[in-house]
């Protein structure tokens, strides 16, 4: 099996675990996972090379460093005897930082594309050192980087926008893992409307608190769980409490993959009314959309960003226009007063989920993707 590294600085963050699931799936192809930072615990018996393993005192020097001058050295001594074929690296971002790497490897690198990097604004991007690296470099990812790998067809149309190569930019959906999310039983369901996001202002929590505060009263069991940390919880949790549903809204925090499909299994309905920020932010697909779906539980989300590759409006959930929190009440309520159609939906998300998101079927797409790419560079 040829080895390929799995780039991210800040590896196996609790809200990217589509990262490792992708690269646990892969069989001609053995994961290598490289970065700045251990952000969790990586898979069992996977091998992970974290550049706070070489000053495990005081990393923050040589991390900052490395921020700055995008200095390869560090990752070859990481590295050490390891010979990858290719870099596989997760976000735009991370592939500017890869490029010159991949270039003193003599190898290809693969960028994917998640977000963020194809939608965020240059004023924004001017607000960290590592986003400021990605502007100035972009272009050059974009003339040197071997294939660009775009989680949705929206974020494609973002990078040709951009300026990227039409033949060398194409969608590849990561993938549910439909053998180890089951469609639930029906009798599992309880009174609880699910949001999974980090709490920011594009995941558009704060308009579904208060679509839900228009509904609480004719739903007087239902309850709304929120899984996620951010930046606004507090002014979330206050805006609950001004509304009267403070005791109905639980904020869990993050919590660990499994909990969360777990409560997937318990929700009637879940919820990502996302958002198009000042700054650009925009909704790059929506994971959590898709594994709500192989549960067979129905999805409300935005129309907007990649949203609508992962709901059928009518079919699979209901799409409705970003921050109409009467819209979304509506539907909402739609879904809550009707099991059957709830269960419906359900069931056809399961079926449009095994149909285009398998993660198996995606992963073998995947490994030829790097079989071009190799065969492109020999």
């Amino acid at each position: 099996m040829r080895e390929i590294v799995i780039f991210r600085h800040n590896l196996f963050k609790v809200s990217e675990p589509f990262i490792a699931q992708q690269a646990e799936r892969l069989r001609r192809y053995k994961p290598l996972y490289v970065g700045r930072m251990r952000s969790g615990d990586p898979p069992e018996g996977a091998e992970c090379l974290a550049l706070q393993d070489l000053a495990p005192g005081w990393p923050l020097p040589l991390v900052a460093w490395q921020m700055i001058t995008r200095d390869t050295r560090p990752y070859e001594r990481l590295l050490g005897r390891h010979r990858p074929a290719l870099i596989h690296a997760h976000f735009g971002v991370n592939g500017v930082y890869a490029l010159p790497l991949a270039r003193r490897l003599g190898i290809p690198l693969i960028t994917t594309f998640h977000g963020f990097d194809a939608t965020l604004a240059t004023p924004a991007l001017l607000s960290s050192p590592e986003w400021a690296q990605y502007r100035l470099f972009r272009s050059r990812l974009a003339r040197e980087g071997a294939l660009f790998v775009c989680a949705s067809s929206f974020i494609r149309e973002r990078l040709l926008a951009m300026g990227f190569p039409q033949d060398r930019t194409q969608v590849h959906y990561i993938g549910i893992d439909c053998e180890a999310i089951r469609p639930r039983d029906p009798g599992e369901e309880t009174s609880t409307i699910l949001h999974v996001a980090r709490l920011a202002e594009v995941k558009g929590t704060r308009y579904l608190i208060r679509a839900f505060a228009a509904v609480a009263d004719g739903h007087p069991r239902m309850q709304l769980v929120v899984i996620g940390e951010g930046p606004l919880k507090p002014r979330l949790r206050a805006l609950a409490e001004s509304l009267g549903v403070g005791q109905r809204v639980l904020f869990l925090g993050a919590r660990p993959h499994a909990e969360v499909l777990g409560w997937m299994r318990k929700a009637a309905i879940l919820v990502v009314p996302s958002v198009r920020t000042m700054t650009g932010r925009v909704e790059g697909l929506g994971m959590v959309l898709l594994e709500a779906a192989a549960s067979g539980v129905p999805t409300i989300g935005s129309r907007q960003g990649g949203i609508p590759e992962c709901v059928i409006d009518g079919r699979t959930g209901f799409l409705v226009p970003e921050r109409d929190v009467d819209a979304l009440a509506r539907r909402m309520s739609e879904l809550l007063d009707d099991s059957a159609v709830r269960h419906r939906m359900g069931a056809e998300g399961r079926t449009h989920v095994e149909r285009h998101f398998d993660i198996r079927r995606q992963t073998e797409v995947l490994e030829s993707l790097y079989d071009a790419a190799l065969s492109n560079a020999a």
